[in-house]
């Protein structure tokens, strides 16, 4: 028996033991405004951080293609132990044999080239110049792509702490009118069934509300796996749905501004130029390439009798056949072909973008506006009802209809701030430039 006792606390001091090791390995929480959660994902985000290599690779690729126009120097020691069948050779001395040696030489000596003529290879320098440019545009642009993720994710999880909050509220009311009934009942002036009514409206509030928690939960989630941040780390918003309104601009003078400023759009331009070059530079192999080429060193039999030698030589290349050219005519064109439908088609994309996202930004503005009004005036039909309840002047049926209303009016109104937040950095985004802008779009100080 006291062996079992023994047990028993042992175990308890080894739960107890790991729950406050647990305890204190658990993370502190993190405070996040909307600005913090940006410039975490742009720093942290996969798509971001693969663009950025993306850049790194098309800069190695120039550096290549750069290396074939600078010097190339090498050096090379041969020793050699060697015979020789001069006769094989075409060489025949009287009185001498066909085979001579054996016989050792030393050979210390440096070799240079450069190139001073070669249109291919220049043309190709300008091709990845142009590559690593695109990348650069493609890089910008995921970064835009990046702020527009996070800050959806952001308003989805601030929307979500609203609802919570809003539900929180209705429970309470929930549970107070639930009193009320039951306190009416009492005094006689009420009956079993509007008790039985407030009770089940209350058991339906509450439910909801564990629902609006979990779903706040789920999006706080999916915003720190998208900056980064782990995934056990609380995380708590700073930011609230709040309304700023933007001035829309000009739909002509939008567009054409997306058009000079968008990197995808300038993307498609720079790789446009990159195949000019590549078809520059197909066409350059049958022109002629001048390379000059020389080596310096000393030679000789024996290491203490070595002599200086060199030589220095200008060659001129010329390519007389090579049917790998056509091959790559026809893919070259069928990518310039490519790129400029994509272009035709991404010039349309971005009006589309741009009108989206004005009708999007009116319309929410306008749903603000009418839903606090329609707020408004829910509060007021619940405090009418509840005075009617209260003075035993009606049932709770009028209460219940308008706690529903209250409920759908302030669901009405974050929903309408949060598509009114979406719909700025979806203009920001159309626009071009979103790293420059989101700030004052978003009402960021």
């Amino acid at each position: 028996m006291i062996a079992k006792i023994l047990k028993l606390v042992a175990v308890s001091l080894m739960v107890g033991l790991a729950g406050r090791e647990a305890h204190a390995e658990s993370p502190p929480p993190l405070a996040l405004s909307m600005d913090q959660a940006i410039t975490r994902g742009l720093d942290k985000n996969l798509s971001t951080v693969l663009a950025r290599t993306r850049v790194d690779e098309a800069e190695g690729a120039r550096e290549r293609r750069l290396s074939s126009y600078l010097p190339h120097l090498r050096i090379e020691t041969p020793f050699a132990w060697q015979t020789r069948n001069l006769r094989a050779q075409g060489i025949s001395l009287p009185n001498s044999p066909a085979v001579v040696g054996p016989f050792t030489s030393y050979d210390f000596r440096i070799y240079g080239d450069q190139s001073i003529l070669d249109l291919q290879s220049y043309h190709a320098i300008k091709a990845s110049e142009q590559e690593k440019k695109a990348r650069q545009q493609d890089y910008q642009d995921v970064r835009g792509q990046v702020i527009r993720q996070v800050t959806v994710l952001y308003i989805n999880a601030a929307y979500a702490e609203a609802r919570v909050a809003t539900a929180q509220s209705r429970a309470q009311t929930s549970e107070v009118l639930e009193k009320l009934a039951r306190d009416q009942r009492a005094a006689g002036v009420a009956d079993g069934l509007d008790v039985l009514r407030a009770q089940v409206q209350l058991a339906n509030d509450r439910q909801n509300l564990l629902v609006t928690r979990n779903n706040y939960q789920l999006a706080l989630l999916a915003l720190a796996r998208s900056i980064g941040v782990d995934l056990g780390t609380p995380v708590i918003l700073s930011d609230r749905l709040a309304f700023k309104k933007l001035e829309a601009p000009q739909i002509e003078q939008a567009v054409q501004a997306a058009l000079e400023s968008r990197p995808d759009y300038r993307s498609l331009f720079s790789q446009r130029a990159s195949l000019e070059e590549q078809g520059k530079a197909s066409r350059s192999r049958y022109l002629p390439k001048i390379i000059l080429s020389g080596n310096y060193g000393t030679s000789g039999q024996e290491m203490s009798n070595l002599d200086p030698t060199g030589m220095i030589q200008v060659n001129m290349v010329l390519n007389l056949f090579d049917y790998d050219r056509k091959g790559e005519r026809l893919e070259l064109d069928s990518r310039l072909k490519r790129n400029r439908e994509q272009i035709a088609d991404l010039k349309l994309g971005v009006e589309q973008d741009i009108r989206e996202a004005l009708l999007n930004l009116n319309s929410a503005t306008d749903q603000v506006a009418t839903a606090q009004e329609g707020l408004q005036l829910a509060e007021r039909e619940l405090q009418y009802a509840s005075d009617r309840f209260k003075n035993g002047i009606a049932n709770n049926i009028e209460v219940v209809t308008a706690q529903d209303a209250l409920a759908r009016a302030r669901d009405n109104e974050v929903n309408a701030l949060a598509q009114h937040a979406e719909a700025k950095i979806a203009l920001a985004r159309a626009l071009g430039d979103t790293e420059k802008v989101y700030r004052l779009f978003l009402g960021i100080e």
